[in-house]
This record gives C-alpha cells, sequence and structure tokens, in this order.
C-alpha cells in the first residue's frame, strides 16, 4: 500500500501538492529550466518533467488537483441510508443474532444497493465514518459483581503464591539444588 494510513491523501496534503505545482507553471512561464524548477520547490527533476509536458499540453488548469484518486462506493447520501439500516439491526435483517460483521454488512449492501465491496474497503469506510471495531463483553446475567470483586480480594490473595522468593536467587545451571547439576555430578 502506498500509504500507511490505509488511504490517499488527505485534503490539506492534496492542497499543498497543488500549491507546489501551479508555482512549477509559474516558474515554466518565466522558462526556467526543470533543474532549477526541481531544485527551487525542493521537488525531483522527474516529477518537474512529467509538470512541465502537463503544462505545455492543458496550461496551467492541467497542474491543478483533481480531487482524491478514487470516489468512495457509497455516497453521503446511500451512506446515510445504510447507517439507517444498521441501526436497525442484523435480526431485521434476517440474521439470527445481534452481531454485525464485515461479511454481513457487505451482504446487506449486496442486496440494498446492488453493489460490490471488498471486506477491507468496507471497514476502511466505516471507520471514515467513525464506527470503531468492538467484541461485546460475554457475561452471565446471573453474575454478582460484588461476589467476583470479594473473591479476587480475599481468597485469591490466600491462593496466589509470591511471584518472588524472599532470599536471593542464583541463576547458574551448577547450583547444587539444580537437576543438571545433579544428572552431571552424582
Amino acid at each position: 500500500m502506498r500509504y500507511p494510513q490505509g488511504g490517499g491523501l488527505t485534503a490539506e496534503r492534496r492542497v499543498f501538492r497543488e500549491h507546489i505545482r501551479l508555482q512549477a507553471g509559474e516558474l515554466f512561464a518565466l522558462e526556467h529550466d526543470n533543474a532549477a524548477v526541481a531544485k527551487q520547490l525542493r521537488v525531483s527533476v522527474r516529477s518537474v518533467q512529467r509538470w512541465r509536458q502537463a503544462w505545455e499540453h492543458g496550461g496551467t488548469s492541467a497542474l491543478e488537483s483533481q480531487g482524491p484518486a478514487s470516489r468512495p462506493k457509497l455516497s453521503e447520501a446511500l451512506f446515510e441510508v445504510l447507517e439507517q439500516e444498521l441501526a436497525k439491526g442484523p435480526v431485521a435483517h434476517g440474521w439470527p443474532d445481534q452481531t454485525w460483521t464485515l461479511a454481513r454488512i457487505k451482504t446487506l449492501i449486496g442486496r440494498r444497493f446492488h453493489k460490490s465491496m471488498t471486506l477491507s474497503a468496507i471497514a476502511q469506510m466505516l471507520h471514515r465514518h467513525g464506527f470503531s471495531h468492538q467484541v461485546p463483553a460475554r457475561r452471565a446475567i446471573e453474575r454478582d459483581e460484588e461476589a467476583v470483586s470479594g473473591w479476587v480480594k480475599e481468597t485469591w490473595l490466600q491462593v496466589e503464591t509470591p511471584w518472588r522468593r524472599s532470599g536471593p536467587g542464583c541463576a547458574s545451571k551448577t547450583r547444587p539444588g539444580s537437576r543438571w547439576a545433579q544428572s552431571r555430578f552424582p
């Protein structure tokens, strides 16, 4: 993947890069050579060559940003509909329990919008809109939290053995009580 955050450039970064390209266009108009433009703008000569070629064919408008490289498969309006469908819960859509999985959301998108998306694209889309991965806590309804905390504070402390010895220890394999020493020096 080209960008470690899992997507393309942010809007701010796109604007910044567009500004650099437009500065290059101004320098092209002043007839600066590629090496001088690259040095002044602190970019590669190859990038300047590509920008000059685009500038010669399309002018300054060819250097302007074209927006994100990929458009989302679900528009904002469709995502709002998906959000409403997700709020109804999986049982309303025919699944036996109340757990949304990426596979189930993929099936829902296919049924509702007739679009196919990969599981990773669905996860990224949900993350962009503020959804997070959550695992439900599985606890018995009959669980008594006070009894559990009391057991941990009282009984567990009596059962648990101390982690460290009270006296100094030895890491040597040849200490008198070790199995290795007994097997080698009977």
